[in-house]
């Protein structure tokens, strides 16, 4: 048995953990910003002929505040930072519904936007001008500690298929991973029985796992399925400010502060 501890303190014995992606695994707030802010211009830039000065004047507070951006920041609580693709959909349909458009042609432009900012950040990435978001600070180390002990370690995350094995593939961090849950997968995070699927894929009940993220959506969810709650850990130091993570759930400030006991 393998018992994990955060700052020397036993939080029970693990035979997986599971791990979110973005703000987790990675440092994903430069990229989201961009997206955040390409889909606030392309959507200013699409409602041109559909609104007046106005009305677009009035729609660019209401996305910036629905995709959580700030100053150069992007909220580590908005739906930017967790939300699935199709919910930032969703709130940008309903963020141009309230400055006048009517649903359906409200639906389609956050479509063509969403499209069309999809496109601009796969050109950057061909021309190599960005790049995958980077790790976070000491995770080789601790995934080494991890695999070294027999733990498995999953991916729970609202990016797709492709976003979480490129991540992975980039680092050369696949082959530390068992399993993938991402937002094709149904149901998906953060309802509880995702959860139960991803521990179904390792073979592992969910009393016997950790889960890391940096949401407390993470976090309740794990709990709901039935990880401890002192192993519903919550992330910090991804985002230029720490999410606000609901007490009391254990909070890790640097990987290095994890380590493993046993024989």
């Amino acid at each position: 048995m393998v018992c994990l501890q955060l700052r020397g303190t036993a939080l029970g014995d693990v035979d997986a953990v599971l791990f979110d992606k973005d703000g987790t695994l990675s440092i994903s707030e430069p990229q989201l910003l961009t997206l955040a802010q390409a889909r606030v211009f392309l959507c200013l830039e699409q409602a041109e002929s559909a609104l007046d000065a106005a009305a677009r004047l009035e729609l660019r507070p209401l996305l910036e505040r629905a995709y959580g951006l700030r100053a150069e920041a992007i909220c580590p609580a908005g739906i930017t930072a967790v939300a699935s693709r199709d919910h930032n959909l969703i709130a940008t349909a309903t963020a141009l519904v309230q400055v006048g458009l009517g649903w359906p042609e409200a639906l389609a432009l956050s479509e063509r936007v969403f499209a069309e900012a999809d496109q601009a950040d796969a050109r950057r990435s061909a021309d190599h001008t960005t790049r995958t978001s980077a790790t976070t600070d000491g995770l080789l180390p601790w995934l080494e500690q991890l695999q070294a002990a027999g733990v498995a370690c999953a991916v729970i995350s609202n990016d797709d298929m492709a976003g979480i094995e490129h991540f992975l593939d980039s680092h050369g961090l696949a082959s530390y991973f068992s399993a993938l849950w991402s937002a094709e997968h149904r149901p998906r995070k953060p309802d509880p029985a995702a959860v139960h699927g991803l521990c179904a894929q390792l073979g592992v009940p969910a009393a016997r796992c950790a889960l890391i993220g940096d949401a407390n959506s993470d976090l309740q969810m794990a709990v709901a399925a039935g990880i401890p709650h002192q192993r519903a850990l919550g992330y910090t130091a991804a985002w230029s400010s720490p999410p606000p993570l609901a007490e009391p759930h254990p909070l890790i400030h640097s990987w290095s502060e994890l380590s493993l006991s046993g024989p």
